[in-house]
């Protein structure tokens, strides 16, 4: 079966899933919306605060990969959760690897921060 929204149809249709998918994980993750409370205050701070071009994607990229990471944990947990809500050892490992992920996202972003801002600084 193919898809009648083509061209600038699809790309406006999938703006509008994007915005509700942002939507929902505001409204329904309590972790989303700390980090895009984050996000909101970090990505002009790194836009700031870097000194090159390179400096800046590196900040602001690795606070939006967090925000990617908690997006598609999400995802994971709502689909886990849709398929039964009964505890399963793989539920749980699908659930926890997210979560892991999510973690491990936050460690790169204060890695990043850390190394490009001591030099500035601590001198």
């Amino acid at each position: 079966m193919t898809s009648n929204n083509l061209g600038f149809k699809r790309l406006i249709l999938a703006a509008k899933y994007s915005w509700q998918g942002f939507a929902v994980a505001y409204r329904k993750e309590e972790a989303f919306r700390q980090e895009a409370w984050l996000a909101m205050f970090a990505v002009p701070l790194g836009f700031y605060l870097g000194q090159t071009g390179v400096e800046r994607a590196l900040l602001v990229g690795s606070i939006l990969l967090v925000l990617i990471v908690e997006l598609l944990n999400t995802g994971i947990e709502n689909a886990v959760d849709r398929v039964g809500l009964d505890p399963h050892k793989l539920s749980g490992r699908a659930k926890d690897m997210g979560s892991a992920a999510v973690f491990m996202s936050l460690v790169l972003a204060g890695l990043v921060w850390v190394a490009i801002l001591w030099p500035i600084f601590i001198h």
